[in-house]
């Protein structure tokens, strides 16, 4: 099957950007198969595999029994034996399930085995609150993941990376862990045609400031806009840049911005405690303590279970009004 090309720049949604990545990706290589719950004739659980099925057929969209231990390990094999796997864990808080698999088999096999067992393997999850899914399935785990060495953790926050970053995923020889956040897959916008894979060793500047520098990713990357924006009105220029990678982090984007801001604003919709952070925060004062004019301000997910009432659940989460606020102490 021939992938589709656009000529133009074409509306489209993160889900189906998403999803476009995967056609693809299966169009150009025998070698790449889905495999996860529900990711065949149900479309998956939000929907990102729909029409997949009828593409390429059951062998490569391959529906899985309710064991994310199994299929995961299914996975790593496929992938150590040459193919090039692409596995739906339905949500975050069940990749729990597979953390044997994920950190004690893929992560590491490449360093035990002296660089001769490659796992070249993509686990794609959703991730987040904001839906009233309750606690236990609005769990932010990235920076779990991204304490591990061994395995690369992406966090797509706009549709080009949506739609561009699972071929380097693909050809990446370890494995990589992309957490997709749930409020946005309805996200919609267009797509520029000539726009090509991302780097993936890089943040992005998503919007350029001067007097704050607002480190975000993933689902919190709307909020701070927003609060950039809001922040705008009030004469504050805040440049905000999306992490996008979270392992391995790209120092360098970030000191760049706070060297430029001297103030530095964090935003993560996980918990504070020994989160992604706090490692952020430390970074930025071992590496630019001397181009602080403030000190760093964070601005976390509640320490408390997700709720599930939605005024309880927003009030857990970090919120426009708060990044705003942090901004606004940070430049005094």
């Amino acid at each position: 099957m021939t992938p589709r090309r656009a000529t133009r720049p074409e509306p489209t949604t993160y889900r189906e950007a998403m999803r476009e990545a995967m056609r693809e990706a299966m169009a150009a290589d025998d070698r790449v198969f889905l495999m996860g719950e529900d990711v065949g004739r149900y479309g998956g659980a939000f929907g990102v595999s729909l029409g997949l099925l009828e593409d390429f057929g059951p062998e490569r969209v391959r529906d899985t029994p309710l064991s994310e231990s199994a299929f995961v390990g299914a996975g790593i094999g496929a992938a150590i034996a040459g193919m090039r796997p692409i596995v739906e864990v339905m949500t975050v808080n069940f990749s729990l399930l597979a953390l044997d698999q994920i950190v004690n088999n893929a992560a590491t096999l490449q360093h035990m085995s002296g660089g001769q067992v490659a796992v070249p393997l993509v686990i794609r999850m959703t991730t987040g609150a904001g839906r009233q899914l309750a606690a236990q399935h609005s769990h932010s785990l990235e920076g779990w993941y991204a304490h591990i060495p061994g395995i690369r953790v992406l966090a797509p926050a706009v549709l080009a990376d949506a739609r561009h970053m699972l071929a380097p995923a693909l050809a990446d020889p370890d494995p990589v862990v992309i957490f997709e956040h749930g409020s946005l897959y309805n996200a919609s916008g267009t797509l520029d045609a000539d726009a090509g894979p991302v780097d993936l060793d890089s943040a992005a500047v998503r919007r350029p400031g001067t007097d704050v520098s607002i480190v975000t990713y993933g689902g919190s990357l709307t909020k701070v806009l927003e609060a950039a924006e809001q922040l705008s009105s009030d004469g504050v220029s805040a440049e905000v840049v999306d992490l996008r990678t979270l392992r391995p982090l790209d120092d360098a984007t970030v000191l760049g911005s706070v060297r430029r801001t001297h103030r530095a604003v964090i935003v993560d919709e996980g918990w504070r405690t020994a989160g992604l952070s706090a490692e952020i925060a430390a970074r930025i004062t071992e590496q630019a303590f001397y181009d602080l004019d403030a000190p760093v301000e964070r601005v976390c997910g509640a320490e408390v279970p997700v709720p599930y009432a939605r005024q309880l659940e927003e009030a857990a989460l970090p919120q426009v009004g708060d990044v705003v606020a942090a901004a606004r102490r940070a430049v005094g």
